[in-house]
């Protein structure tokens, strides 16, 4: 890439519309995923399955969010943006419900297939239709305000899953019911929806990842991180010595962390020459944050302002590299590009929760922290080769 599409472009007007109906209907969903995460994974604790069996189940999310990836731009290529946005979202809702009614563990698996196969569809379309609608110099602060209306979402759900508990029918009817709202915002915006026109020739999503792979890794270790460690961190908070509500506000205090810092980072990564070096910081902060935890792991009001510092700037990866891979892509590219990212992101599902419940299972809780490090490591050595050699400005 010889230049970014941020210094080529001219400024657009702000599409409200389109912008608040993908933030809004994304960000229920948001709730809905903060609830079902521990939700699920406390219910499989209770059943009596290890914290690998509970990571393997949670990894299958990733391996539908790889298989769904390459089918969101084709789908709404022939369907159109709104349409398929409305179908996942009915598919989503009837999965999540279906785990009241599947007792059998086998069964879980292809429900949680069919779960985020459509939050796969989902993310990549309502992504899309924010980066084109957004103005390039302002891409980072949209972006912003969409991270943090969707960390309120998840913030929101673990403080509804330590309301509601695990037990009986409700947190599932809720979780149906938010997940359906999300379809009013994207009905209400169906004349705004983006067309993707389909380009000629090959159009194949996965060479978008090493176009841009700063971007893609960090989503990769955003997806581990946030996947594993909202799966297994009510059962590390348990065998802790923290009851299922407090693990629960724990897990809040890192919703709020994205809430508060979102907007800001993004400011600023409007503003920085080259946002690489901002995710490299973020990786940096979730290294020391992992690094930290077993020394605080007892202090409960400790621990809960290191994670919610920790979160925020975690969450960032994925914000500074949505917006990173907006500045060097656009149109029908960006679309494949944005499936590329989620891609990724399903990769981290898939790595996340095996990595963190086998190291916990053979480390014991300090296998959660140190798991989760080795995520943040790595990425810092591939940032800082990139950043060393100097191999583009990607």
């Amino acid at each position: 890439m010889t230049g970014s599409i941020e210094s080529q472009a001219l400024d657009v007007p702000m599409r409200w519309l389109s912008i608040s109906a993908a933030i809004a209907s994304i960000s229920v969903v948001g709730i809905a995923i903060g609830l079902g995460m521990p939700l699920l994974s406390i219910i499989l604790e209770t059943r009596g399955h290890s914290a690998s069996m509970i990571g393997l189940n949670t990894a299958i999310a990733g391996l539908a969010s790889i298989a769904a990836a390459p089918l969101a731009t084709p789908l709404a290529v022939r369907f159109g943006v709104v349409a398929t946005m409305f179908a996942m979202i009915v598919l989503g809702a009837l999965a999540f419900v279906g785990f009241y009614f599947a007792p059998s563990f086998w069964m879980w698996f292809p429900l949680r297939v069919a779960l985020h196969l459509s939050l796969t569809v989902l993310f990549i379309l309502s992504e899309f239709w924010i980066s084109t609608s957004a103005p390039p110099s302002r891409r980072g602060l949209v972006l912003g305000i969409y991270a943090t209306v969707l960390s309120l979402g998840f913030a929101a759900g673990p403080w509804l899953f330590s309301q509601m508990g695990s037990s009986g029918f409700m947190p599932f009817g809720t979780v149906f019911l938010l997940v359906m709202i999300a379809a009013i915002p994207v009905l209400a915006a169906w004349r705004e929806s983006p067309n993707i026109v389909p380009e000629g020739g090959k159009t194949g999503f996965i060479r978008y990842i090493w176009l841009v792979p700063t971007a893609t890794a960090a989503v990769l270790v955003f997806g581990a991180v946030e996947t594993g460690g909202f799966a297994l961190f009510p059962v590390y908070g348990n065998r802790i010595g923290y009851s299922e509500g407090d693990a629960a506000l724990l897990l809040t205090m890192i919703g709020l962390g994205n809430v508060v810092m979102q907007i800001p980072l993004g400011m600023i990564s409007d503003r920085v020459k080259d946002r690489r070096h901002m995710l490299l910081i973020c990786a940096s902060v979730g290294l020391v944050g992992m690094i930290l935890l077993p020394h605080i792991q007892t202090d409960w009001h400790v621990m809960a302002g290191l994670l919610f510092l920790w979160g925020g700037v975690v969450a960032a990866l994925y914000t500074i590299g949505l917006a990173h891979l907006g500045s060097r892509l656009s149109g029908h590219e960006l679309a494949n590009a944005n499936a590329a990212f989620v891609l990724c992101y399903g990769l981290g599902m898939v790595l996340g929760p095996q990595a963190i419940g086998i190291g916990m299972d053979v480390f014991g809780s300090d296998g959660f922290g140190w798991s989760l490090g080795a995520f943040f490591a790595a990425y810092i050595v591939l940032s800082v080769v990139r950043l060393v050699i100097g191999i583009g400005r990607t």
